[in-house]
């Protein structure tokens, strides 16, 4: 296990190195599942009540989430109501995490969470990871909420992402933790599960989903947002007895995507995502010559990345703001 006190740079590849503060969890019991999906297990109540997907490992070395779900399947947990299926999604890439390279098991061949789309998903392209996207889709297709449970590689605040339509929003308001929901249109690489049609689209009785960003990869304090994110979730759906939390007052909505155009994006200082930037015109980068500026007054950084490539993200900006919108409970 690597335990250094912060980043360092890695002198073969120049690639940043962290510690590595909580062991990857033993999957072997859960890997056959029961729904003839592998790392897919279903509990159901026996009452009526909406299918909740909690999925974890989309990418395979974000495993805070899949901690928690093993945690739920060990304890025996039963909902109250309804549905509740528990995934691991990205089995291939976890396979392959070494504490020594952490960051090498984030996928096989390309981004899990990139290929959540029509032209992608049906369309002839093959890879790792579009295969096993097209072998769970009939469980996301299923789903009336579904929570995917990710965290970060550089320093931020934990968040809530929505994505781009009103149920997820609805939803990451009454789930209320963490305390941050972000509205958002997601990533020119590729639509996240969250972007998927089934949650996006202007359909009655529509599905919602939200992706939470439960803090720092390898982390103790990812372990324990994720765990209070999917019992927020699960008492919101009403499938767990628990006590109930206030209400959400922050909400931001992302005002500007910024993808970075060359390999020379650099950041003028280390930002830590949450920051908020007071005032407009705000030098916070450059893009090889290129200076990139904020666009207005009081914008928060999300998940901004320190070390970005060529048509990556390398920083949302949002506009904060008081939500007063009343929402109710999904079905």
């Amino acid at each position: 296990m690597i335990m250094t006190s912060g980043p360092v740079t890695a002198p073969q590849t120049g690639l940043p190195v962290f510690a590595v503060e909580i062991p990857p969890p033993d999957l072997s019991a859960y890997v056959q599942g029961n729904t003839g999906i592998p790392g897919f297990t279903l509990i159901d109540s026996g009452r009526s009540g909406p299918h909740v997907v909690l999925v974890s490992l989309i990418h395979g070395n974000e495993f805070a989430g899949a901690i928690v779900l093993k945690e739920l399947l060990d304890s025996g947990f039963s909902p109250l109501r309804g549905k509740l299926t528990l995934g691991f999604a990205n089995l291939a890439a976890y396979t392959r995490f070494n504490a020594d390279n952490p960051i090498a098991a984030r996928y096989v061949e390309e981004d899990l969470n990139r290929v959540w789309d029509d032209f992608a998903l049906f369309g002839v392209r093959r890879s790792t990871e579009l295969e096993r996207a097209r072998e769970i889709k009939p469980i996301v297709d299923s789903a009336d909420i579904l929570l995917d449970l990710h965290s970060m590689l550089w320093p931020s605040d934990p968040v809530l992402l929505c994505g781009a339509g009103p149920r997820g929003r609805a939803l990451g308001m009454a789930v209320g933790t963490p305390e941050l929901v972000v509205a958002d249109a997601g990533h020119a690489g590729g639509k996240r599960l969250i972007d998927y049609g089934r949650f996006t689209e202007n359909a009655p009785n529509g599905a919602a989903c939200l992706l939470v960003e439960a803090g720092q990869h390898w982390r103790p304090t990812a372990v324990k947002q994720s765990r209070e994110t999917v019992r927020a979730l699960l008492r919101h759906a009403g499938m767990l007895h628990a006590a109930a939390r206030p209400p959400i007052s922050r909400f931001a909505e992302v005002v500007q995507v910024v993808t970075a155009r060359t390999n020379r994006f650099e950041f003028v200082r280390p930002f830590r995502g949450g920051e908020v930037i007071a005032r407009a015109e705000t030098l916070i980068a450059y893009d090889g010559d290129e200076e990139i500026r904020t666009p207005e007054d009081n914008l928060i950084l999300i998940m901004p990345s320190l070390k970005v490539s060529h048509g990556h993200t390398a920083v949302r900006l949002a506009r904060l703001g008081r939500d007063k919108d009343s929402f109710s409970k999904l079905p």
